[in-house]
């Protein structure tokens, strides 16, 4: 990145947090070039849940039911829920920290044969309180609060990658169902070939290879109607968790079809499309932050002021306690005079860690953009091959029945047929899956320009009554 490129970085940062971490946060500087347009654009706004673009009700359930219950997704939760915590702890050191002090001694004394005792009671109530003259504590308080945007930011990221995975999911499983549909008849048309193999053999125009050679293939549909069924079962299994349940075969009965390409989304200027990303969003958060402790650090290094007070009272009868009171203020002025350069080593940390963060989001753009162009090419290259792949199935159909025509008359050998068959076979499997892989490509292109969902914060999980009285007892199992 250029020096030019780090001063506009630098000023469009210190400008926003100049208005607070609270406000909307405008458009900032990119620290890379960004190209004006991209290579392709479609027509179609992209609403802000893009799976809902697919037009499957069962989908969207399924992925609604899982922002609400995915275990991953409700781990990125707790992380932002640790970091909200956080930025409270810093913001409590702004304000004066009082504490109430109460104490109670007995005296006993052995004198001439003869034992007094006396009783003291105090109360106090110490407080300190520390002048951020060079805002190194609001700096602080700052940075936690870009750290929990940040993980904002990245919860919507757990949660885009989620939906994805689970809508990969489903047309994966819906794949699985069509290859099991196509074995089934596969199986079927190989065994009528089979009986007119047979046929042919008894008529003496056939050999016993041609036979052989057919069953084989008819064991090897069966084989791979096993393998298909197999998947099915598997995708369900990773359905269910991916929504948070039990692994299940709950779509056993449901038919799932391949859906229908969707009209190309409208992407927009790149700069708004990478800006809208979470991924880019907390990238440019954790900068942020890095700057604020950066100005902590520095400011670390000049004299801090705080004042202490205390007022204290203490009697022998608590009924007199509070009639003879003790109170004091103090100011104090510490000021750094030999520390080993401690301090001016964590400004060149900070000042690193500031460095890091910016390259890392730098990093971070250039590879959203190539997510989003490397989806464009993918699905551009996969439409055309879907479409000459349904090419070689129409000519495949037409090119077996005719061999098989063929065939019965005795005009041709029964290897013509056979590898004809195999070809059709074989393109009637790869048409489905290149479908599902189109299909694949356009939800890799709404991942990449996907912005940030509208989700509500779910409660944290409590422990359970059984495993916190074993806590509290001790009881807790120890590793061997």
């Amino acid at each position: 990145m250029t020096r030019q490129s780090q001063k506009q970085l630098l000023i469009s940062i210190l400008l926003l947090l100049a208005g607070g971490c609270s406000h909307p946060v405008e458009k900032p500087v990119m620290p890379v070039k960004i190209p004006d347009s991209f290579s392709t654009a479609g027509t179609e706004p992209l609403p802000e849940k893009w799976w809902c673009a697919f037009e499957d009700d069962e989908l969207d359930g399924l992925i609604d039911q899982a922002l609400t219950n995915n275990f991953t997704l409700q781990t990125a939760w707790d992380r932002l829920a640790q970091a909200q915590a956080v930025a409270k702890k810093s913001g409590a050191i702004l304000w004066p920290q009082a504490d109430l002090k109460t104490g109670a001694s007995r005296t006993r004394r052995e004198k001439d044969n003869s034992t007094t005792y006396s009783t003291l009671y105090s109360v106090g109530l110490p407080a300190s309180y520390e002048v951020d003259l060079w805002s190194r504590l609001r700096s602080s308080q700052k940075a936690a609060w870009l750290e929990v945007q940040a993980q904002g930011a990245a919860v919507n990221t757990a949660a885009v990658t989620m939906a994805a995975s689970i809508a990969n999911t489903w047309y994966q499983l819906a794949e699985a169902k069509a290859l099991v549909r196509i074995a089934q008849e596969q199986i079927e048309a190989n065994q009528q070939v089979l009986d007119i193999v047979t046929v042919q053999f008894r008529k003496g125009m056939a050999s016993a290879s041609d036979v052989l050679r057919q069953r084989q293939l008819v064991a090897s549909t069966k084989a791979q109607l096993i393998v298909a069924k197999e998947t099915v079962e598997l995708l369900q299994y990773q359905l269910s968790v991916l929504i948070g349940n039990q692994p299940e075969l709950a779509w056993q009965q449901t038919s799932i079809g391949l859906a229908a390409l969707p009209p190309m989304p409208v992407l927009g200027v790149p700069a708004d499309v990478l800006w809208r990303r979470p991924d880019v969003h907390q990238g440019y958060r954790q900068v942020q932050a890095a700057d604020r402790r950066l100005a902590a650090a520095i400011a670390n290094q000049y004299p801090r002021i705080s004042l202490t007070a205390n007022v204290e009272t203490s009697a022998v009868s608590v009924q007199d306690m509070f009639d003879d009171w003790l109170a004091n203020l103090a100011a104090n002025a510490i000021q750094p005079l030999f520390d080993g350069t401690l301090r001016k080593a964590e400004v060149q940390r900070q000042k690193a860690i500031v460095s890091e963060r910016i390259h890392t989001w730098s990093q971070t753009i250039l590879e959203a953009l190539q997510d989003v162009e490397a989806a464009l090419t993918r699905q551009h290259q996969q439409t055309q091959l879907l479409e000459n792949l349904k090419h070689q199935l129409s000519l495949a159909r037409q090119t077996f029945q005719r061999n098989r025509e063929s065939y019965i008359k005795g005009q041709i050998d029964y290897i013509r047929v056979l590898e004809s068959l195999q070809s059709l076979q074989a393109l009637e499997r790869n048409v489905v899956t290149s479908q599902r892989t189109l299909i694949q490509r356009r939800i890799d292109l709404y991942r990449s320009i996907a912005g940030p969902c509208d989700l509500r914060q779910p409660a944290l999980a409590q422990t359970s009554n059984m495993t916190e009285a074993a806590i509290n007892s001790g009881n807790v199992i120890q590793d061997k």
